[in-house]
């Protein structure tokens, strides 16, 4: 209600721009001038709605005017009605547009307090950005913004293609405008580094960790020890308290060979569609409206193929233009952002001949791993026609699709607009004390539930909020001097759109 309280009051607000300084000096008496015409106004609408009403018509004021003024006032009635509309909305798009020409004051306000962790002032801004642009699409923003709007669209399609950060963004234009912010505040695309190894070493380290200081086991004591070196097999189904698993404060977690095991509290840190598409969960571990906020999470599509290369040969320079022969490549082609991945000059390399996401990644989807491969190096070949990649390469190309992965069925979560409501659900499933008791004790953690989809620091913070609600679903406390996100809640829970 809020929210269509905000949109019909910017509603109109074009007439007021171009006069908000003489309006201004006419003080509280302007309540009295809109009080009287309001009261015409009225009165006009109530005897059009009883003349409509007495004389049903579906040419409505034109047709009116000429069955008791005449042709001439008819004439008259039409282009004065149409000419007011047309006035009305060039005023109203010129005001839209002005609004947002304030906006990079917001954007710089907002840094500073991210910069000064002002946690109160992020919290003033951002709920303000997500009443202002839950509904609005990242296109819609760039087609009405200062940068862009006097400009022709071929710029906006420039942008799309090169982007910032690691790549294009017209895969994005559909996205929520919030979720291109949390982007841009938060610096995602910022001093990106490489990790040697590939970012599964951080589990495997996580898993092998054996720490000295430990309050519960012995010292030493890591993830893999616990679980006897492996961890358990695939969750099947999970059965919550009042499910076939039977009454008690425990949940039944089933695993792929059968066997089953309780727990007085569960963390679920799977792709959120699995709990419905391929895990067999006792629907009534989660509300009605959480099941409905998993099954519209949106996920991006896409695709990555790799070669091994004999060496870094994009170094090499290219004799007429004194250029590397070969660079990191963003294009409108089928590879759209080509990468490339070097441990020194002496060693082998690794291109990414292919990272796409959404529609461009979908056009890979049904081709074979060679077929790919055959495909980018001749899209490749039109940009750099002297450049044998092929006969760089060595061993066999490695390409994948996350949607087509069934224990991932997609990249990451990505909001669409209007998502917000969705995921702010999921964000505080950890904060159970007002839930029905039959939902409680298993929580939702992962980068998919976060604001932060795709990013380690969406795992990093549910993840948190989850061992927070299993500490308190267990009876514990945490220390006043270091408070959890759940004592924190009050203060600085998400925004709640009605």
């Amino acid at each position: 209600m809020t929210q269509m309280i905000g949109i019909g009051g910017a509603i109109g607000t074009g007439l007021f721009l171009g006069a908000g300084g003489r309006l201004a000096s006419a003080g509280p008496a302007l309540v009295f001038v809109y009080a009287f015409c309001g009261v015409f106004a009225f009165f006009i609408l109530r005897a059009l709605g009883e003349l409509v009403l007495h004389r049903p018509n579906s040419g409505c004021f034109v047709s009116y005017a000429r069955e008791f003024f005449g042709e001439k006032a008819a004439n008259v009635t039409g282009w004065v009605y149409s000419v007011s509309w047309a006035l009305t909305a060039i005023v109203d798009i010129t005001a839209v547009a002005t609004y947002f020409h304030y906006w990079p004051a917001l954007t710089s306000a907002m840094r500073r307090a991210i910069a000064d962790r002002d946690y109160d002032t992020i919290k003033r801004l951002w709920n303000e950005l997500v009443f202002l642009l839950d509904d609005m699409s990242f296109s819609h923003y760039l087609a009405t913004s200062k940068a862009f709007s006097a400009l022709p669209f071929e710029y906006r399609e420039a942008f799309g293609l090169v982007g910032f950060g690691t790549g294009g963004w017209d895969t994005n234009f559909p996205d929520s405008m919030l979720e291109i912010l949390r982007v841009v505040y938060g610096g995602a695309e910022d001093d990106q580094q490489r990790i040697l190894g590939g970012a599964q070493r951080l589990p495997q380290l996580l898993w092998q960790h054996a720490p000295e200081q430990l309050a519960h086991w012995p010292a030493g004591t890591s993830l893999a020890s616990l679980h006897g070196g492996s961890p358990r097999g695939a969750v099947r189904r999970p059965d919550g308290p009042g499910g076939p698993g039977g009454p008690g404060a425990t949940i039944e977690v089933t695993d792929r060979w059968g066997r089953t095991a309780t727990y007085p509290a569960v963390v679920a840190t799977c792709q959120s569609w699995l709990l419905s598409a391929r895990i067999d969960t006792d629907e009534s571990l989660y509300s009605h409206p959480l099941w409905t906020a998993i099954e519209r999470t949106h996920y991006m599509q896409s695709s990555k193929t790799f070669v091994v290369v004999d060496r870094p040969f994009w170094k090499d320079i290219d004799p007429d233009t004194g250029r590397h022969v070969l660079s990191t490549t963003l294009t409108d082609r089928l590879t759209r952002g080509t990468y490339l991945l070097d441990d020194g000059p002496d060693k082998p390399a690794l291109i990414c001949l292919s990272y796409t996401w959404n529609d461009d990644a979908l056009k890979w989807l049904p081709l074979s791993v060679d077929e790919r491969v055959r495909l980018m190096l001749h899209s490749l070949e039109q940009i750099y026609p002297n450049v044998d990649i092929a006969s760089h390469i060595i061993g066999d190309p490695v390409t994948i699709s996350w949607e087509d992965d069934p224990d991932f069925m997609g990249a990451f979560s990505d909001n669409l607009p209007g998502h917000y409501r969705y995921l702010e659900r999921l964000y505080t499933h950890f904060m159970q004390d007002r839930f029905d008791p039959a939902h409680r004790g298993i929580f939702l953690a992962g980068d998919d539930v976060s604001w932060t989809g795709g990013w380690a620091e969406g795992a990093v913070t549910t993840g948190l909020n989850a061992v927070w609600g299993v500490m308190t679903q267990l009876g514990g406390k945490t220390s006043a001097a270091n408070p959890g996100p759940g004592d924190r809640f009050d203060e600085l829970k998400p925004v709640r759109l009605s």
